[in-house]
């Protein structure tokens, strides 16, 4: 699929949350509400875009026939391993594809396999996949959120994440790890956590 603009992506993942809560595409009026837009124009451009792109279906001039293609619930990305325990160099070869049907998810999400214990009071253990949604303003990123993140000079990490004014603690969910501390430039954040797989067999 091609990449997206950021005003793109704005509507598209709003989009991706109305018609899965409420199982109905919006209105142009309530498009524009949401993306802060005083003329219809813009959001038609948008989803002109989308279509174009392929990531929605809609007939023009009728807002409400817009349906979201089915070409992301195909799997995300397996972007290999991301350390529960101490730091690991991150691997960005896309070697496979994980197939999530039951998940709700979005076309830059992506999947990592967990290497490590020190999730596992948060219920992450080692060899679970964790997929993961990219962070677009880290800076708002809210206290206690699990994400994956890279300490420069260091690697990747799967931890919790607090933000203290110019510093970042990521914290382990297991008692034989000590946090992480780092000034906040040299820590970025690459995504958090919105699901858990684990293959029981």
């Amino acid at each position: 699929m091609q990449p997206l603009t950021t005003a793109q992506r704005e509507l598209y993942d709003w989009l991706v949350d109305y018609i899965h809560e409420h199982q109905h595409s919006p209105s142009i009026r309530q498009m524009m509400r949401a993306m802060g837009l005083r003329s219809p124009a813009p959001i038609q451009s948008r989803l002109e875009h989308l279509r174009t792109k392929e990531y929605i279906d809609w007939t023009e001039g009728r807002a409400r026939t817009i349906r979201l293609l089915e070409s992301v619930h195909q799997g995300v990305p397996l972007q290999g391993e991301i350390a529960a325990g101490g730091l690991i160099e991150p691997f960005t070869d896309e070697a496979e594809r994980l197939n999530l049907g039951g998940i709700e998810l979005r076309p830059q999400d992506y999947a990592l396999r967990v290497n490590g214990d020190s999730m596992v009071d948060a219920m992450i253990m080692s060899g679970d996949i964790v997929i993961m949604r990219p962070v677009p303003e880290p800076d708002r990123l809210k206290n206690g959120v699990i994400v994956a993140a890279r300490v420069e000079g260091h690697g990747n990490t799967l931890k919790y994440f607090y933000r203290d004014k110019g510093n970042v603690t990521l914290k382990a969910a297991n008692p034989k790890y000590g946090p992480i501390e780092a000034a906040s430039e040299q820590v970025m954040v690459q995504g958090r956590l919105i699901g858990v797989w684990r293959d029981y067999h």
